[in-house]
């Protein structure tokens, strides 16, 4: 292997990905096969840690995979309008935008069933009988 070959295993550690998602990656085709040594180890190169490096963090910012591919697409493609980007991200942040309102309605749930609780007993709890199913 070529000193500037990583393992599968090193590659890993430098992003913080289980070695079982990086090869799920491969498979699906975000991550380019590596080239192979003549024991048939997986050998990476900077190209492979940059890009893993990029699927980190747009997964660490919630993207979906499918997100990811087109963003992977669009960013080997540099020098076209970033205007595909931008809707990328727009219709992400929307997705966050609709999840933050339906957490912020569970937190009410959540507040009301507590406040109705009057720590008593389990049989008498209103948290219980709000989860309970109706009859």
């Amino acid at each position: 292997m070529n000193a500037h070959a990583l393992t599968i295993g090193h590659l890993a550690r430098e992003t913080g990905t289980k070695v079982e998602t990086i090869r799920f990656y491969e498979k699906s085709g975000l991550l380019p096969a590596p080239a192979r040594t003549e024991g048939n180890y997986r050998s990476y190169d900077r190209a492979h840690l940059n890009r893993l490096s990029f699927i980190r963090r747009a997964r660490d910012l919630g993207f979906s995979l499918d997100q990811i591919r087109d963003l992977l697409a669009l960013s080997d493609d540099r020098g076209q309008s970033c205007a595909a980007v931008d809707a990328i991200a727009k219709e992400h942040r929307a997705e966050v935008e609709r999840k933050i309102t339906d957490l912020r309605s569970l937190k009410k749930e959540l507040d009301r069933m507590i406040d109705q609780c009057g720590c008593g007993v389990v049989a008498d709890c209103r948290i219980i009988e709000s989860l309970s199913p109706r009859q």
